[in-house]
């Protein structure tokens, strides 16, 4: 009792702090905008500029680039600012940015090619998913594959420990990584004493994705990296995504990350370290890209071109999870905004802001990058919304 006393006490700091300084804690990180705006895209570059333009301009990001998966199948990119704060490129679409949490979207897609060659199931749960003998709880031993790629096991973002907070508090002032405690024992020996919450809307954890791609290297006996590799990347020619930047074309080049809303106590604009994911968390935000990578990445989720590869990421898009307010698919978040449904990912990691987002219905999708870490998504939605119901897009 004493033990779940000062956790609860902790976690209670720890939402305070995050709250005041990073903005919001809601259950997918922002609330999206409910107004609907006149789609214009036979002046395309001057509708996109017109929303992305002022983000650069009124210093909220150094650079960003867009891309957008247009009606057609063709690709239109649109770089603002620059990659660096005291000077650079401008950002195109082989510049690479580090993507934080979209790494779940790829995670999401090797799992769903192992349960499609039923190496996996949907419905495995820990007890079968992690070696025998591994501590669990009684809430624990019932989450599923599923609730892990879905963020509706219960699980909480990081676990609510003193180390944690003390590595949170110092991240305000440096942007350190306040994940950097969290290796494989660390993550699994929470699972021992879980207490699953009463409220069963879906709760976005990091460690749950952690512990998906720790699953499935044990599952195949590979690394996340030969995974990729083998399963996605290879398959859609995309060169220029992995989890070890060094290693990419273009990592000289890359879009330095930046302060913005985030950390609290740095200055807008100042240059901000990169993140390192332990072992475990790799799966959950390891991940560099481009925007390039990242829109062709999105279209193999809506293009029916009969391959297993495609099959099994559309399947991704399928609703797992629904209610009034959220709405779960794997790794995806489904959202009415206005009177389109689109599903969306959101990655936010100390430097950097992404957003990557679908629409089924007419196959079109939005890449978003900025190099620096800013609570607003809005860009995303708002350029959705612009290729919801386009007219003919008239030739450059």
């Amino acid at each position: 009792m004493k033990r779940e006393l000062l956790r609860s006490f902790i976690a209670a700091i720890v939402i305070s702090l995050t709250l005041n300084a990073c903005g919001t804690l809601s259950t997918w990180e922002a609330e999206p905008p409910k107004e609907r705006i006149e789609p214009d895209l036979s002046n395309l570059p001057q509708e996109v500029e017109s929303l992305a333009g002022p983000l650069t301009r009124q210093g909220q990001t150094p650079g960003l680039i867009v891309g957008l998966l247009l009606p057609d199948g063709s690709c239109r990119f649109f770089g603002y600012g620059s990659t660096t704060s005291g000077g650079g490129e401008t950002p195109g679409p082989d510049t690479l940015f580090a993507v934080g949490s979209l790494s779940k979207g790829f995670l999401g897609g090797i799992t769903a090619t192992l349960v499609q060659e039923k190496r996996l199931s949907w419905s495995d749960t820990l007890p079968a998913l992690l070696p025998p003998g591994t501590p669990l709880s009684s809430d624990a031993a019932r989450i599923s594959l599923e609730q892990l790629a879905t963020h509706t096991s219960g699980l909480p973002r990081q676990p609510a420990t003193l180390r944690t907070l003390a590595y949170f508090v110092e991240y305000l002032f440096t942007g350190d990584n306040f994940y950097r405690h969290l290796d494989r024992d660390t993550v699994l020996d929470y699972l021992s004493d879980f207490s699953a919450p009463s409220d069963p809307n879906p709760q976005y954890s990091n460690i749950g994705y952690g512990i998906l791609g720790d699953v499935v290297e044990r599952r195949t006996g590979q690394t996340l990296d030969e995974l990729l590799a083998q399963r996605i990347t290879g398959p859609l020619g995309l060169p220029h995504t992995g989890y070890d930047p060094e290693k990419l074309p273009g990592y000289a080049s890359r879009a330095i990350g930046h302060a913005g809303d985030q950390p609290k106590f740095i200055r807008r604009g100042e240059p901000v370290p990169d993140w390192r994911m332990t072992g475990i968390m790799r799966g959950s935000a390891a991940i560099y890209s481009t925007a390039r990578d990242l829109l062709n990445f999105a279209g193999a989720h809506v293009r029916k071109d009969g391959s297993p590869l495609s099959s099994a990421l559309a399947g991704n898009l399928r609703i797992r999870f629904a209610r009034p307010r959220e709405a779960a698919a794997i790794a995806w978040i489904a959202d009415d905004v206005g009177d389109t449904r689109i599903l969306y990912q959101v990655g936010l990691i100390a430097g950097y802001t992404s957003y990557l987002a679908v629409n089924e219905t007419n196959g079109t999708a939005v890449v978003v990058l900025q190099n620096a870490f800013n609570w607003d998504y809005s860009l995303g939605h708002k350029l959705m919304l612009l290729l919801a119901t386009p007219p003919k897009i008239q030739s450059e």
